[in-house]
């Protein structure tokens, strides 16, 4: 990864994970993650990839061209042809290219003709949450033209672990509900806020270090942090405490 994509991953993960709303935190993806990976526009799926269900999530400036999709065309995208069933036949969770996958069957496809005549491109390239079985979810990017090279795939391989981090920090911001003025005037990062939340389900450091794919020193770190906003000193203390506070949910609402 050059100096400047790596600069822009950064700055990418940077404003993700200070982020504390977690239905923002994909919509801040797929702003900027298309471009990243040399493409035009970008759709995300958190649910399963078929054609009866789920939500779409999309790329600025190309939602306009969905508004008007009949529930048929609509199936098509849902469906993810031909990379959901690519993913689902295996464990491999590579970034690929849906030429890559279907050869020249892909180019006269109802799925390619329909992107063409919506977006004006002609490739998609599937980049799936590394841990996801089933469904599996993620996120397909598109472009005009060539298809995407080996390096744009490698470098989409290079993403995997932010989009993993994010949906992670997404997930567990989901459990908090709105904080009081009196939590909100503690100020935890959202960093701090998920490492705390993961305090409360009695996880070693060493355990969310790997559930966060951070180092366990640096959990170590927000730790520290937290005690010190909070005026605490350990563990029991903090997540109690945290708890009257409302910046964690109770015992009895921790796990949905």
């Amino acid at each position: 990864m050059g100096t400047t994509a790596y600069e822009r991953v950064l700055s990418v993960a940077v404003a993700a994970l200070h982020e504390r709303d977690p239905e923002q935190l994909w919509p801040l993806l797929a702003a900027d993650l298309p471009a990243l990976c040399g493409g035009d526009a970008l759709i995300y799926k958190l649910d399963n990839w078929n054609e009866s269900e789920g939500t779409l999530g999309l790329s600025p400036g190309v939602t306009a061209e969905f508004t008007a999709l009949g529930d048929e065309d609509m199936g098509l995208l849902r469906a993810g042809y031909p990379l959901a069933a690519h993913y689902a036949s295996g464990p491999d969770r590579a970034p690929v290219t849906a030429r890559r996958v279907a050869g020249r069957s892909w180019s006269q496809s109802r799925t390619a003709q329909l992107l063409d005549d919506l977006l004006d491109v002609d490739h998609v390239l599937g980049i799936p949450l590394p841990r996801s079985t089933t469904p599996v979810t993620g996120c397909m990017v598109y472009r005009s033209g060539r298809d995407f090279t080996d390096d744009e795939l490698r470098l989409a391989e290079q993403l995997q672990p932010l989009l993993t981090a994010v949906e992670q920090q997404r997930q567990l911001l989901r459990r908090l509900d709105t904080p009081s003025q009196e939590a909100a005037d503690v100020a935890l990062t959202p960093r701090e806020t998920t490492v705390l939340l993961l305090l409360g389900d009695a996880l070693t450091a060493l355990s969310i270090g790997r559930r966060l794919g951070i180092s366990e020193r640096t959990v170590h770190k927000h730790i520290a942090n937290i005690y010190r906003k909070l005026g605490t000193h350990d563990r029991v203390s903090t997540v109690l405490h945290a708890q009257r506070l409302g910046l964690v949910p109770t015992a009895s609402a921790a796990r949905p």
